[in-house]
């Protein structure tokens, strides 16, 4: 299914007027304060998050899965797919892929596919975390830090093949996950984990074109349930600069231990110049790759508060790479990323209405009060029609999920793959 821009905007027609009341409304109250409402919207209209080849499909836990029917089964159709939430949001303008789930039979074929939609190619995504079926060496006890020379030297070489995908697809950055640890006290050496996995992530980085970037995610438990070898953003950020200037942090919302202050986290990595990627979702009791903002929008708000400041601020950071880690077992996936895109938005919207000179005077006065309420104010403003302006502006939907619902995008993907189909990749 193709969304055509005549359809959209014949779809906006009806939905302009109520918009053009509140856009008024909101840019008149803020062009009293000061605030460039243009300049806002703009950079809204440029803001884009990849949308992982993962999450198009439903979800699940390992209490079972539930389809919504339609679903991608193929690279193709994953490209499609993302090209339809861009098509509704022109916000997510990127696609992030997993390997070894989409290789491409067809590279060329591939990027006309993606370029067709206006979409590039972002990070792309290793898997040591599981062994596939043909796999010559095991990764149950670990891949970058296994005891198991073999293993670490067939999880090395699976990082360097998907570097020389994304290579073929003009992507720049690989992104390292891993699930290595222990269940159970005494099963592994720290110290010879660490080192192990440090020495794997050099032969990595090492393989990397010179215009590519390394970035190393990290993550408290789970699968693994007593230790983690990359359990925080501290380790992460030891290891990314023991491997090099292009190795950075990856900040997933998910990753941390409950009440963790991840605005902190995201100031010190910028300040460090090493936050290269940042993945969105929402939790409520631990990595949960729930809708973003669905349970903390205010935490999401003050990050972006950070992420805004550190833009504007620590040259020496690299332009993060954005993108959603958000997939539930009961939504239309496909409803779930606009929704999450939506929440993304907003909060970075609100962290470009705070008043920095005013916060910074605040903080200089130790007027805690002050600061709270300038950071308030900006928070409490409903700026999404300073989102519609700039889905306006692009061709976009004025209200992605009304256009989604109204256009039976659902049904239509249904009829065109069938009802009972699977993505591959979850």
């Amino acid at each position: 299914m193709i969304i055509e821009k005549d359809i959209l905007e014949q779809y906006n027609k009806n939905e302009v007027e109520n918009f053009n009341i509140d856009f008024d409304f909101l840019q008149n109250k803020l062009t009293k304060t000061g605030v460039n409402v243009a300049e806002i919207v703009n950079k809204i209209a440029d803001f884009q998050v990849a949308i992982p080849s993962w999450a198009l499909g439903a979800g699940g836990t390992r209490f079972g899965r539930f389809s919504y029917g339609g679903e991608p089964s193929s690279l193709e159709q994953k490209l499609d797919d993302v090209g339809l939430i861009h098509a509704l949001t022109h916000s997510a303008g990127a696609v992030s892929l997993h390997i070894p789930w989409d290789i491409p039979s067809d590279v060329k074929a591939i990027k006309e596919k993606a370029a067709s939609h206006g979409l590039v190619f972002d990070a792309m995504n290793s898997n040591t975390f599981q062994d596939q079926p043909d796999a010559k060496h095991s990764y149950k006890f670990g891949s970058l830090n296994s005891v198991n020379e073999d293993s670490r030297a067939y999880a090395v070489e699976h990082n360097k093949e998907v570097i020389r995908i994304g290579k073929e697809l003009d992507s720049k950055s690989l992104t390292v996950w891993l699930a290595d640890g222990s269940s159970f006290p005494g099963q592994l050496n720290f110290q010879n984990a660490l080192s192990k996995t440090e020495q794997s992530l050099k032969e990595i980085y090492a393989g990397m074109p010179e215009d590519w970037k390394l970035f190393i995610e990290y993550k408290p438990y789970e699968p693994n349930f007593y230790s983690t070898t990359i359990q925080d953003w501290g380790t992460s950020f030891m290891l990314a600069n023991a491997c090099g200037e292009r190795a950075y942090t990856l900040v997933d919302l998910g990753h941390h231990l409950p009440n963790s202050n991840i605005e902190q986290i995201v100031a010190t990595l910028m300040y460090k110049g090493k936050l290269g990627g940042f993945h969105f979702n929402d939790s409520k009791y631990g990595d949960d790759d729930l809708t973003v903002g669905s349970i903390k929008p205010y935490a999401l708000f003050l990050i972006f508060n950070e992420l805004v400041y550190g833009i504007e601020n620590n040259p020496q950071n690299p332009y993060p790479a954005w993108m959603i880690d958000a997939s539930h077992n009961i939504k239309d996936p496909l409803e779930d990323l606009i929704q999450s895109l939506e929440a993304i938005l907003i909060a970075y919207a609100q962290a470009l209405l705070v008043d920095q000179k005013a916060l910074k005077d605040a903080q200089l006065n130790n007027d805690v009060v002050r600061a709270q309420e300038i950071l308030q104010n900006a928070y409490r403003t409903d700026v999404r029609p300073l989102l519609r302006a700039a889905r306006l502006q692009t061709g976009a939907a004025l209200d992605p999920i009304a256009a989604y619902r109204n256009l039976k995008v659902r049904e239509n993907l249904i009829t065109e793959r069938g009802l009972n189909v699977k993505a591959t990749g979850l």
